[in-house]
């Protein structure tokens, strides 16, 4: 399965905005996901560590706080995400050491070394 050309348009559009790298993650591999977002909390985050195994390396949640919380994350298929969060998509052909957090209009990207050091 391959991502939808819309999809990957916008994912390159991203990468060459913020002048990085398109590293994208395949449907087939998992994000981490936390549930706290299902009811619409915002703003939605998202930070890449380097991929693992069948791990894209992205952790998504919502909401100011990072739960410590072993359990705050559930694997999800990069393809499921579509009936999810469907706006986080084009953020993750970031490469591992990117971040995001967006809430409406509102868009922050970065990138943070400290990532790539798990």
């Amino acid at each position: 399965m391959r991502l939808t050309d819309a999809i990957e348009n916008a994912q390159k559009e991203i990468c060459e905005k913020y002048g990085t790298a398109y590293y994208p993650s395949s449907p087939g591999m998992k994000v981490g996901i936390a549930l706290n977002g299902w009811d619409g909390t915002t703003p939605i985050n998202g930070l890449r560590h380097p991929p693992e195994g069948d791990t894209t390396g992205w952790y998504i949640w919502t909401g100011e706080e990072l739960s410590a919380d072993p359990d705050f994350f559930e694997p999800l298929h990069v393809r499921h995400l579509d009936g999810w969060w469907p706006e986080v998509q084009k953020y993750l052909a970031l490469p591992p050491g990117w971040r995001f957090l967006v809430s409406g209009n509102y868009e922050d990207v970065w990138y943070d070394e400290s990532l790539l050091n798990v």
